[in-house]
């Protein structure tokens, strides 16, 4: 069964970064695109990131452009997004998802909490 767990989540102050990992189990990893969203309070989820086992990476998001970035440890099975000069408005819950590329059903972490204040 295919799980997937969000980590490294927490409070960071302004400027500060954070690298959250999404860790995958329970089928091959390179069937599936690993997504990053996030939902902020009282705001819809919103997708920011994605991983392709190819190698490529891709940030939707014009605010996070040149301050997040995408990597994939295929060995781990792990992908990581790494977050550069936080902002208050970073602040939210991130989620990954595994998207099938196969069967096209996603698989969704439970999320990890990111606070971005002074």
């Amino acid at each position: 069964q295919v799980q997937v767990v969000e980590s490294g989540g927490g409070s960071v102050q302004p400027g500060g970064s954070l690298r959250l990992s999404c860790g995958f189990s329970g089928d091959t990893f390179a069937w599936y695109h690993i997504r990053w969203y996030r939902q902020a309070s009282g705001k819809e989820r919103e997708l920011i990131a994605a991983s392709t086992d190819g190698g490529g990476s891709t940030i939707y998001v014009d605010s996070m452009k040149g301050r997040f970035t995408v990597s994939r440890d295929h060995a781990k099975h792990t992908v990581y997004l790494q977050m550069n000069r936080l902002t208050p408005e970073d602040t939210a819950v991130y989620y990954c998802s595994a998207y099938d590329l196969r069967s096209r059903n996603s698989y969704w972490g439970q999320g990890t909490q990111v606070i971005v204040s002074s």
